[in-house]
């Protein structure tokens, strides 16, 4: 019996020996992929892990004097606060929405353009076009948001021209709150939809062409080649995105939203991110800001495990 366990000990030893070996000669066949990523890597090392550390102030009564080590632990309480607070509930139930709004609407809409894009002919046309719906992407939320409060002017605006050569009555879109939602939701389609595109039409263009003629053949019109062909062959690639897309749902972005927000749209406008730069930055409130940080992270977390697993047990592409 201990010859045996010697033996066994060796050939362990031998294996882990011959793994080494393997993974030496893999690193260095490879070593130039290994040296690119390397900064990729301390980046996110440096700037996403190791802040992580912070996150234990939503644990304290934190004081910037006192530091880490020297404020008060305090456990849950801030965390108890955040779901006691009226602001913040209503802020979530905003945040939620928006969210919904975003998925529902916003994130279809690169599909959508892809699809149209697609069907283009001409080359050079398609060539144009593409490039005029990429440029929006480009231009800082605080343009955009310079060019929809232009646009939706009481006064001056494009629209309410319209509106008013209709025979009906100006509409203050950003001194009412009824409409933020609305005009967040199609400024970030109409600044982000075009970009987004640019995937779906890489999925596209890998698309067996024999495809399509053999369902030319069978006389399918290009209607029931978009059901039939297009859509299942681009299903895996928008898995993949609507996986990373609901695990920021409650990540809307602070600059997008607030450059729209003003004391008349604040109530059905404000969101999550906005209001830890309120409570947190201006307020002081380190802590609690931090705890509905957690929380922000820990719904992400739940949303694209959730996910993950749906996707795989229904369609067969996961992230992981």
């Amino acid at each position: 019996m201990a010859v045996n366990a010697q033996a066994v000990k060796k050939m362990n030893q031998r294996s882990q020996v011959r793994k080494g070996r393997s993974f030496l000669r893999t690193f260095w066949k490879y070593k130039a992929l290994y040296l690119i990523s390397l900064p990729g890597i301390l980046y996110f090392i440096i700037f996403k892990y190791v802040p992580l550390l912070g996150s234990v102030i939503a644990f304290q009564d934190y004081n910037i004097f006192d530091g880490f080590t020297g404020s008060e632990w305090v456990g849950f309480e801030h965390f108890i606060r955040m779901f006691a607070h009226y602001d913040f509930l209503k802020i979530l139930k905003n945040t939620i929405l928006i969210g919904i709004y975003d998925l529902v609407l916003a994130f279809p809409a690169p599909i959508i353009l892809a699809l149209l894009l697609n069907e283009l002919r001409v080359v050079v046309y398609k060539r144009l076009l593409q490039t005029v719906v990429y440029m929006p992407h480009f231009l800082s939320w605080v343009i955009v948001s310079g060019i929809a409060i232009g646009i939706l002017s009481p006064s001056t605006g494009a629209l309410n021209h319209l509106i008013t050569w209709l025979g009906f009555e100006p509409i203050y879109f950003m001194g009412e709150e009824s409409w933020i939602r609305t005009v967040l939701i199609s400024s970030g389609i109409w600044r982000d939809s075009g970009y987004g595109t640019i995937i779906y039409l890489a999925a596209l263009a890998g698309i067996n062409p024999d495809l399509y003629e053999a369902s030319e053949v069978d006389g399918a019109n290009r209607w029931r080649q978009t059901i039939s062909i297009t859509l299942p062959s681009l299903l895996p690639t928008i898995m993949i995105l609507f996986l990373l897309h609901i695990g920021k749902f409650l990540d809307f972005g602070f600059e997008r939203v607030y450059v729209f927000l003003n004391p008349l749209n604040k109530e059905n406008g404000e969101i999550l991110d906005t209001y830890i730069y309120t409570a947190g930055l201006l307020g002081q409130q380190f802590s609690y800001t931090t705890a509905i940080g957690l929380f922000k992270a820990l719904v992400g977390v739940i949303f694209i495990v959730t996910g993950n697993i749906l996707s795989k047990k229904t369609t067969g592409e996961s992230l992981y």
